[in-house]
């Protein structure tokens, strides 16, 4: 392994999207992510189309950088087996309920035994100090309770939505990266491993609060909360004369140049314009009225007389449209690559580059347990007993 994180050690006990974001990203930066998976395998691997019919783009995209072990924690061979592999570990990160851990025998003090330095961490629904500690959650139930429906519907036409991306397992995945990076830290000063909770209620409600806490900060509140710019039900891709165009006219020098090119010189006497205090409090009739004047011009006119200006802007992406970018072309950022079951698939590039240590993808996305017996091999479990193991099915193996 190469990488910033050579040499560390993750065991990686979950399943489809918040953990294991979190986890591949460790994987490319060149940690040992072993997946721990059960015998029926992530839920997320069935999610949309592959060429095996276990092996979906989020599932890929998601567990790249890894090797899987297949194993049935509710047997006892099982459960030491994942007892061996936390021994070997310096981290484990788990998306069950804790609850669910105690009752497998998995918890903190059940792990702390095999290894009492390792880094125990958490990506669960909801702190264990309220009410809400054994609820069940997921991404949209998060995004719910975090307000992000209630903030479309204000923005839009009244209606609720969640957003279109898992963004709370995201999120929530990259603060669990944080807290696992700065927990290793912590030990390497200390020596000192510890248990780490990353809840995502709270984690998303401190993402979305972080902009429209507002007036609510302060007690008593000074409005109701909301930060109008990102609230204007006009903040979208303005519609031109032949498609659309997204633009942002932000500062003051922005401003005075959009007045000229608009031609509304009524403007700069207007006070809504006079700062961008002003502009903010009355951001929805203002971009209202720039919706007018964008749809009178095309899509390469504005972009012409943007540039121009210095205003910053942008043609609005499908998804399709998205993997032609000149930019993204020119960096490399759609390596294509052959996959053992999938054949020829087209992966996405480590988005941060690094002078000295550039991670990489170090593998593709795991078979269910293809790596099972290997990992079994590399805990110098004796062949008989891996024999045993595979025969009652308490670790599943493709390829026995």
């Amino acid at each position: 392994m190469t990488g910033p994180l050579a040499g560390i050690r993750v065991l990686d006990m979950t399943s489809v999207l918040m953990g294991p974001y979190a986890t591949s990203i460790m994987g490319d930066m060149g940690a040992d992510v072993i997946k721990l998976e059960s015998p029926e395998g992530d839920l997320i691997r069935q999610v949309g189309p592959s060429r095996s019919g276990a092996m979906g783009g989020m599932f890929m995209h998601a567990n790249r950088s890894k090797r899987s072990i297949a194993v049935d924690l509710k047997q006892p061979g099982g459960r030491d087996v994942a007892l061996r592999l936390a021994r070997t570990a310096d981290v484990l990160v788990y998306n069950l309920r804790p609850q669910a851990m105690e009752r497998l025998g998995l918890g903190y003090e059940d792990v702390a035994k095999a290894r009492a330095d390792i880094i125990y961490v958490g990506t669960f629904g909801f702190g264990q100090d309220g009410p809400y500690a054994a609820k069940p959650a997921y991404d949209d139930l998060v995004q719910g309770l975090c307000a992000v429906p209630a903030l479309f519907a204000e923005a839009g036409d009244g209606t609720p939505r969640y957003a279109p991306i898992n963004i709370a397992d995201r999120v929530v995945g990259l603060h669990a990266l944080a807290a696992i990076l700065a927990a290793l830290r912590h030990r390497d000063r200390t020596g000192q491993g510890q248990r780490i909770d990353v809840p995502m209620f709270e984690t998303m409600a401190s993402f979305v609060l972080g902009d429209h806490l507002g007036g609510l900060s302060y007690e008593p509140p000074l409005d109701q909360g909301g930060y109008p710019r990102l609230l204007a039900p006009e903040r979208r891709p303005f519609r031109t004369a032949d498609g659309f165009l997204c633009a942002v006219i932000y500062t003051d020098r922005h401003w005075q140049r959009f007045i000229d090119i608009a031609g509304r010189e009524d403007w700069r006497d207007d006070p809504r314009f006079a700062s961008h205090a002003s502009r903010t409090h009355h951001m929805a009739g203002i971009m209202e009225s720039v919706a007018e004047i964008f749809a009178g011009r095309t899509t390469a006119v504005w972009e012409s007389v943007l540039v121009a200006a210095d205003i910053p802007h942008a043609r609005m992406h499908t998804l399709e449209s998205l993997l032609q970018d000149p930019h993204l072309a020119a960096a490399g950022f759609f390596p294509v690559s052959d996959h053992p079951t999938e054949g020829a698939v087209r992966t996405m590039r480590v988005p941060s580059r690094w002078s000295a240590s550039q991670p990489e993808p170090t593998r593709p996305a795991p078979r269910l347990g293809e790596h099972s017996r290997e990992l079994l091999q590399e805990l110098r479990l004796p062949e008989a007993e891996i024999g045993r193991l595979l025969s009652t099915r308490a670790v599943i193996c493709p390829d026995d």
